[in-house]
C-alpha cells in the first residue's frame, strides 16, 4: 500500500463513531481542493463537534511554477495541515505524485482503506468530469469505493463499514455531460472570515499562483509583509465566488433556509447526492448537515 502522511489537528480523530457525531471525509485531488470546496462547511462541522478530515489523494509535487518534488510537496503538506488547524479539522496528504493518479485496483482500495479508517458517514469528492485528469480520477476512485466500503473481504485488513455512508460531489462549472444540480447548499457567511484566514495559509497556491503561477502574477498580491493587505485581496477574490455560488443556487438556500434567508445569504458552498452510497431524504440531508436551524 502506499505510504500515507497525516496530520492529525482534530484532538477526536481517533474518536469511535459511537460518541454521536457525524464524520465526514472531504476528498480533494491537491492539498487545497478540499480546502477550496468544502472549507466553510467543515468549518461549521467542526464548530458542532463534528469530525471531519479534509483528504488530498496527491502530494502536489508539481502544483507551483517554481519549484517542485519533495520540497514542494512537504511545503504543500504542512499548508494544508495549517489549514485544518485553523478550521479545526484534520489534515491528511497521501503519497501520490501530482498529475500521475490513475483510477487503479491499488488506489481503489487505498480511497477505502481511508474511508473506513473514519468511520466516514458523510464522503464528499471532485464530480468524475473536470478540467484536471487528478480531479476526474478522484471522482471514479470514490465512487468505485462507494460500495466496495461495506464488502467485507475487500480490503479484509481493515473493517468494513456496516451502513454505507452518503456520497456527494463538490460543486464545479462544468456542463457536460451534466451540469453541477446542487442537492445541499450551505450559508457559509458566518464562518466566511475564518475560511479566508485558513486559506491564507495555502501562499504557495493562493499568493504564488499555483501550477500556473509567474512572476508577473506574484507581483499583483501585496507583500507577505502586509498580512492585513494580503487577507483583504483574498477576501475580495473569494466573495466574488462565493457569492456567484450563492446567486447560482439561490433556489436551493430558499429551499433550505426559507424564503427570508436563503434571499440574504451572501456567501454559500453546494454539494450534489452522487446515486451511489446511501440515498437519504431531505429531512436526513437536514440531520447531515445540521445548520438549518440557526
Amino acid at each position: 500500500m502506499l505510504a500515507v502522511s497525516v496530520n492529525a489537528q482534530d484532538k477526536n480523530a481517533n474518536t469511535p463513531s459511537g460518541d454521536g457525531k457525524l464524520r465526514i471525509v472531504v476528498f480533494g485531488a491537491h492539498p487545497d481542493d478540499a480546502e477550496f470546496k468544502a472549507g466553510g462547511t467543515a468549518a461549521k462541522w467542526a464548530k458542532q463537534g463534528h469530525h471531519v478530515k479534509l483528504c488530498s489523494v496527491t502530494n502536489g509535487d508539481i502544483g507551483h511554477w517554481q519549484m517542485a518534488g519533495g520540497p514542494l510537496a512537504q511545503r504543500r503538506t504542512a499548508e494544508s495541515a495549517a489549514v485544518a488547524k485553523k478550521l479545526g479539522v484534520t489534515s491528511q496528504v497521501l503519497d501520490i505524485h501530482d498529475g500521475e493518479l490513475e483510477p487503479t485496483l491499488e488506489n481503489r482500495k487505498l480511497i477505502t482503506k481511508v474511508i473506513r479508517e473514519w468511520k466516514a458517514d458523510i464522503v464528499i469528492s471532485h464530480r468524475p468530469w473536470d478540467y484536471h485528469p487528478d480531479h476526474r480520477y478522484v471522482g471514479i476512485l470514490v465512487q468505485d469505493a462507494a460500495f466496495m466500503v461495506t464488502v467485507p473481504y475487500f480490503c479484509p485488513d481493515v473493517p468494513h463499514l456496516k451502513r454505507n455512508p452518503v456520497f456527494l460531489y463538490s460543486s464545479d462549472a462544468f456542463q457536460k455531460p451534466y451540469p453541477f444540480r446542487p442537492d445541499v447548499a450551505v450559508a457559509i457567511d458566518d464562518v466566511f472570515d475564518l475560511k479566508i484566514d485558513a486559506l491564507h495559509e495555502l501562499e504557495s497556491q493562493v499568493y504564488e499562483g499555483g501550477a500556473n503561477g509567474s512572476e508577473e502574477f506574484v507581483r499583483t498580491v501585496p507583500p507577505a509583509s502586509d498580512v492585513a493587505g494580503r487577507k483583504s485581496w483574498l477576501k475580495q477574490k473569494w466573495n466574488e465566488r462565493h457569492t456567484r455560488e450563492a446567486d447560482r443556487f439561490r433556489d436551493t438556500l430558499i429551499q433550505y433556509y426559507g424564503e427570508g434567508r436563503g434571499k440574504s445569504v451572501k456567501n454559500a458552498e453546494c454539494f450534489e447526492l452522487c446515486e451511489y452510497g446511501r440515498k437519504p431524504t431531505t429531512e436526513e440531508l437536514k440531520e447531515l448537515f445540521p445548520f438549518y436551524s440557526n
